[in-house]
């Protein structure tokens, strides 16, 4: 396996949290963070660790102190997060927000932002909509699915944008029976198309992934378990 990213010397101060613990001025201090190229890792630590905020980092939502940066070998500026990072990372919140528009709306939603062209984006999206099995909601409005509907139309919208780096916030957290188990089938095929995945996590299921790497954050630190 190739380097995809790697990160030296990441803090991200407490901010208000620091009210409640004065002595703990960082919520992350992580000396090195390495991820490889079509690898997956589930990340895991108590409630108010940082595990959505690094996912927030890696994504260019929220700011850190980043030294160093490196992606795909080159070296980059992190505060400017520029569009090699933007077209490479895509983050699925634990609560995927849908936009006013149909199923198939919302998964060209970002090729039509990048300027695919309309033939490749019909292929795309009849592509995702058939893998993860919601060609029957093509046309329905998304904002109306239940919540496994709306995280596997997620990471279909995800997926035809291809990303290098897939971070996704408890993808499993609201979901249970039928609708969990068929989100959790889907994220082995986003690896071995070529995705780096990230999880927050604490699924079982997810976590026993065969391959999966395990990653904690505790007092800010970042181990490898």
């Amino acid at each position: 396996m190739s380097i995809l990213l790697q990160l030296h010397g990441l803090r991200k101060r407490c901010g208000t949290q620091s009210q409640q613990s004065p002595a703990r001025e960082w919520l992350l201090d992580i000396a090195s963070l390495t991820i490889e190229t079509q690898s997956a890792y589930v990340l895991t630590g108590i409630n108010g660790a940082g595990k959505s905020t690094l996912l927030r980092i890696l994504s260019g939502l929220d700011q850190a102190q980043i030294q160093q940066a490196q992606f795909r070998g080159a070296a980059i500026n992190w505060a400017a997060y520029p569009r090699v990072l933007r077209d490479s990372i895509v983050y699925v919140h634990q609560h995927p927000i849908m936009f006013a528009d149909t199923v198939a709306g919302n998964i060209v939603y970002g090729l039509k932002l990048r300027g695919i062209p309309l033939a490749q984006q019909k292929i795309a999206l009849q592509q995702a909509l058939d893998w993860a099995g919601i060609a029957h909601l093509r046309e329905q409005l998304a904002t109306t699915l239940s919540g496994g509907e709306k995280q596997r139309v997620a990471l279909a919208r995800a997926k035809v944008l291809r990303p290098a780096l897939l971070l996704l916030d408890e993808p499993t957290s609201n979901l249970d029976g039928e609708a969990r188990e068929q989100v959790i089938a889907l994220i082995p095929d986003l690896i071995q198309e070529g995705s780096s995945v990230i999880m927050v996590c604490h699924d079982r299921d997810l976590i026993a992934l065969p391959g999966v790497h395990r990653l904690k954050l505790r007092d800010g630190k970042l181990e490898n378990r």
